[in-house]
C-alpha cells in the first residue's frame, strides 16, 4: 500500500512539473481583445447610437522604442459582433505596440478616428499582470455626416444633473 501512495505521489509530482514547464512555454503568448465601432455622431466617443462594426480590418504592430523598427506586426477581422481577438507571439517588453482600425465595411463609415486612432497594448509578463489576454480601448470609424439623432443624444450626455 505504501508503495502505491509512493507512486501516485511521484506521479502527481511528475505531472505538476509537466504542466508547469508547458505553462512557461505560454507565458509569451498574449491574446489581445477588443471592438471596432461606428460614430454617427462625430464625437469620437462611444454613445448609445453607435454600433459595432462587424468585417472590419484592424492591424496590431510593435514597434522599437529606440529605433522605431517594425518587431511586430498581425492583422485580423472582427467577428460578426464587431469583436476582434489577435494572437500575440513573444515578449516584446522593448516595444511600443498599438492596434489600430485599418478598413471599415460600412462605406458611410470609413473615416478613421483621429483622437482614439489607435490602442497601446502591453505585451510583456515583466510587469504584474498574471493575464495573456489584454484588453484594447474600442477604436473606430465615424460617418461622413453626423446624425441628426445625435442632437438629443448628446444633450442629454452633456446635460447638467
Amino acid at each position: 500500500m505504501a508503495k502505491a501512495v509512493a507512486l501516485v505521489s511521484v506521479l502527481c509530482i511528475v505531472a505538476l512539473a509537466a504542466a508547469s514547464v508547458a505553462h512557461a512555454h505560454q507565458r509569451n503568448v498574449f491574446n489581445i481583445e477588443g471592438d471596432v465601432y461606428c460614430d454617427p455622431c462625430r464625437v469620437q466617443f462611444h454613445t448609445e447610437l453607435s454600433k459595432r462594426i462587424p468585417g472590419a480590418t484592424v492591424r496590431l504592430e510593435c514597434h522599437n522604442e529606440d529605433t522605431k523598427a517594425v518587431t511586430y506586426s498581425v492583422e485580423g477581422l472582427t467577428n460578426a459582433d464587431g469583436h476582434y481577438s489577435l494572437r500575440v507571439d513573444g515578449d516584446h517588453e522593448k516595444d511600443v505596440c498599438v492596434v489600430k482600425a485599418i478598413k471599415s465595411p460600412i462605406a458611410d463609415c470609413s473615416e478613421p478616428m483621429t483622437d482614439v486612432a489607435e490602442s497601446r497594448i502591453v505585451c510583456t509578463n515583466n510587469i504584474g499582470m498574471h493575464s495573456a489576454v489584454r484588453f484594447a480601448n474600442p477604436i473606430g470609424f465615424m460617418t461622413k455626416v453626423g446624425s441628426p439623432q445625435c442632437i438629443p443624444v448628446l444633450q442629454d450626455f452633456f446635460a447638467d444633473d
